[in-house]
């Protein structure tokens, strides 16, 4: 398929309703559902298609794209709705990770830049956007993570650290709490105003940048 073609496609994909996911991630999990599986893997195929932008110039660019699709594949079959985490921001590294490891092996890319990236884990940027915001917009909005970055670094230092270490490194609220010598609920206090102020900066930009 070229990748004109493949647009086309995206093109007539429908975006599933909050409900509507909800139910077919349960049929899928708790019934093993197919046809709710091949649903929300067509319907997430916009992340994978956003993900490979970047590289839309290389000449394998649909054999990218599959990859990223198998990394959201792999995304649809380890995720566990359960946990209260969108399923784009769990999906976006894993396809992400599979694009670049291809585009390693195949050297369509700076492998220092790649091996950076794939290192520091998610961005700070899939991490902080809203829950809540279409799939096609996250990934539109993931451009914009250079200010993300930039606005991590204007938070006071408690706030940077702490989101730093949960979401950048991964980390349990317990083990930053250790870390710090404070209690669990002062992290969540601190991981919560980062957020918002995070996401006021991004608004900000996102507003200017229309």
């Amino acid at each position: 398929m070229k990748l004109s073609e493949y647009m086309q496609e995206l093109n007539k994909v429908k975006m599933l309703e909050p409900a509507e996911e909800k139910e077919l991630w349960y049929e899928f999990k708790h019934n093993h559902n197919p046809e709710a599986r091949r649903r929300i893997i067509e319907a997430y195929q916009p992340l994978v298609f956003r993900t490979a932008m970047p590289f839309k110039d290389l000449k394998n660019i649909m054999d990218v794209i599959q990859e990223g699709t198998v990394g959201l594949i792999e995304s649809v079959e380890g995720f566990d709705p359960d946990k209260g985490v969108a399923f784009s921001l769990f999906a976006v590294y894993r396809i992400r990770g599979r694009m670049y490891r291809f585009m390693k092996e195949e050297g369509n890319a700076d492998i220092a830049c790649l091996e950076a990236e794939l290192e520091s884990g998610m961005s700070q940027l899939d991490m902080l956007a809203d829950t809540g915001t279409p799939v096609t917009e996250l990934a539109e909005i993931h451009l914009a993570s250079d200010v993300v970055m930039e606005a991590m670094d204007r938070l006071p230092h408690k706030e940077q650290l702490v989101l730093n270490q949960l979401l950048v490194n991964n980390q349990e609220i317990k083990d930053v709490a250790n870390m710090l010598n404070v209690s669990t609920a002062h992290i969540y206090r601190l991981q919560k105003s980062g957020v918002r102020r995070v996401r006021g900066m991004l608004s900000r930009f996102m507003h200017n940048w229309k």
